[in-house]
């Protein structure tokens, strides 16, 4: 087996879906498996392309979203190394959902359709853990359903940057201090909303001396106060 086939083996062996198969059976799907390189901004496929395959990030991450008629993107998740990209139309037949775009230099391991049907009934476990990922996935977008249907722009904003601050934030004298992953514009996608209302309500949060700050960079200044105002709502 040539070293190329060996590495994609040990990036299946790595993902969920594929996690219990023996080392042989790895291999054989590995030879079924071609490579894909996407430069950042790159799409990986369009919503209502025809499915050709299985997509599994092999390194980087890709964004899945919708866009609407006049342009704005809702972000569905973000996936990284390990994970599977768009498991339920491989199945169905129908097309793509969402679209899928590198946010980074990324590496793909692509299985066709025709070539993960057959896998699967060969090994009917594998179906078993698309239909767990693809529950988890419903799950979540019931989630940001609920989200964006019941909560305010504010509401949203505040949960994400309490969240940032938890597990991304360095005490300091002057607060909690983070960087936010991504630009205000990436935020009010992940966030279903837009640009000028993120940066208004970052600037209000400041006016009120919970916050500062300085573009990407974010101290909190009061927890507790932030904290206060989604537990209020």
């Amino acid at each position: 087996m040539s070293p190329q086939r060996i590495e994609l083996a040990g990036v299946l062996e790595r993902t969920a879906l594929l996690s219990n198969l023996s080392q042989q059976e790895l291999q054989l799907l590995a030879a079924r498996t071609v490579r894909k390189h996407l430069s950042e901004g790159e799409l990986l496929f369009s919503e209502g392309e025809p499915c050709a395959g299985l997509h599994i990030i092999a390194q980087g991450k890709v964004r899945i979203f919708k866009t609407s008629v006049g342009g704005r993107e809702q972000v569905l998740a973000l996936n990284g190394p390990g994970e599977s990209v768009a498991e339920l139309p491989v199945f169905d037949g129908g097309p793509y959902p969402a679209s899928a775009m590198a946010v980074e230099d990324t590496e793909i391991a692509f299985i066709s359709r025709r070539d993960f049907h057959a896998y699967c009934l060969e090994h009917p476990e594998v179906a078993l853990k698309v239909l767990t990922v693809v529950g988890g996935r419903l799950r979540r977008l019931v989630g940001i359903i609920e989200e964006l249907s019941f909560t305010t722009i504010r509401q949203r904003l505040i949960s994400a940057l309490l969240k940032l601050a938890q597990t991304e934030g360095k005490k300091t004298e002057r607060g909690i201090e983070f960087q936010l992953p991504a630009t205000h514009q990436e935020l009010a996608s992940q966030l279903g909303t837009v640009r000028e209302l993120i940066s208004r309500n970052l600037m209000r949060l400041q006016a009120e001396g919970l916050l500062e700050v300085d573009a990407r960079q974010i101290v909190v200044k009061d927890m507790k106060g932030l904290s206060a105002l989604i537990e209020s709502a």
